[in-house]
């Protein structure tokens, strides 16, 4: 029987949500992880049996990645730090912002830190190593951190090519690698850095995320600190797709997990407020790859919203028509079972929401 799971990390743990062939969701009784900011799920439905990794971090303890095999019910944490920096390189672990299984390699999940870092698992998510050839690139000591730090919040693997792979760090821009990470390459041409004095640079722009088309491998989206844009040739060239958004401020972006030229963003105010859009708790979708971009608001809230949704918090499941799910930081988690066309609220007055994964198990 198919169950779609839903994982939900926010500043004081983990929060696990169940629905079975339709029917009604219900979440385990109580948060996993507790009092430890969740800043990274990845739902790894690869092989028969699904792992769940999770980035928590502890004010005592520090960062780690857990695993379950068990659909969230039980965890595990490695003897040793599952992410470490070496040594060598002085730096120490600040959290682990994203956790993305291979597209092209079963065993494969790299790991996203702050300091911006790549590491990459061979062993599911247990242990991880260093990426050195990022980690060392001529421009890291030009990069500059973000106002929510330096983190390298973005992972695209290709299914095509195991030796591809995509990259974003706030605030240095998107980097690329053909070559199964031994060199990297700025791919920010035509995204904006309206904060610099040459508002085109090679690197330098504060992405927020980036997302991989359905049905068109080398078209991005990416949700920039002011801009929305698309790629249609794997990033070494953007285009500005944000004509028709209220603000194209935001975190997030999502792409639909068939359909081909379907994205989703959450406008925000900016740079002051970073607020909803207009106070408007409203997706944005396009259906022709940013040509027009369309509110999607059926159930949800209609008074003044003050709810932002960070750059992880938007996500969809694998069914068709997509389950589309987001959650604020407000403490509110809502979801979609038709594309986006209409909403319910599936939780309330939970901690400041981080980061949202959704997958069909089974």
């Amino acid at each position: 029987m198919a169950e779609v799971l839903l994982a939900v990390g926010t500043r004081k743990g983990l929060f696990i949500g169940r629905r079975r062939s339709g029917g009604p969701w219900a979440f385990d009784e109580r948060p996993y992880f507790n009092a430890q900011a969740v800043y990274s799920v990845a739902i790894d439905t690869r092989a028969s049996r699904p792992r769940l990794l999770a980035g928590g971090s502890s004010t005592h303890w520090g960062p780690s990645v857990f695993h379950s095999d068990d659909l969230g019910r039980t965890w595990t944490e490695p003897a040793r730090p599952a992410v470490k920096f070496p040594k060598d390189t002085g730096a120490s672990l600040e959290r682990v912002w994203q956790l993305h299984p291979s597209a092209a390699e079963p065993d494969v999940v790299y790991a996203g830190t702050e300091p911006a870092a790549l590491y990459r698992s061979e062993d599911r998510g247990e242990s991880f190593v260093l990426v050195r050839p990022l980690w060392e690139h001529p421009s890291r000591s030009r990069w500059v951190p973000g106002l929510g730090g330096e983190g390298l919040h973005t992972v695209l693997t290709d299914a095509r090519d195991p030796r591809s792979v995509t990259v974003a760090v706030s605030a240095a821009g998107v980097f690329r690698t053909t070559d199964g990470g031994a060199s990297w390459a700025p791919a920010n041409s035509g995204v904006s850095a309206v904060f610099l004095p040459d508002p085109y640079p090679e690197f330098g722009q504060c992405v927020h995320k980036v997302a991989r088309d359905a049905r068109t491998p080398d078209r991005l989206y990416l949700q920039n600190h002011w801009g929305v844009y698309r790629s249609d040739d794997g990033g070494a060239r953007w285009t500005d797709i944000g004509a028709g958004l209220p603000s194209t401020f935001g975190f997030a972006v999502a792409a639909h997990p068939h359909r081909g030229d379907t994205a989703y963003v959450f406008p925000i105010d900016a740079d002051v407020d970073r607020v909803p859009a207009g106070h408007r708790c409203r997706v944005f979708r396009t259906a022709d790859a940013g040509r027009s971009w369309e509110p999607l608001a059926k159930g949800l809230p209609e008074a003044d919203h003050y709810g932002t949704v960070l750059r992880d918090a938007l996500c969809t499941d694998d069914h068709d028509p997509a389950g589309v799910y987001f959650g604020n930081r407000n403490g509110e988690v809502f979801a979609s079972a038709d594309d986006g066309d209409s909403w319910h609220r599936l939780a309330a007055h939970l901690p400041d929401v981080l980061c949202v994964r959704a997958a069909v198990i089974g």
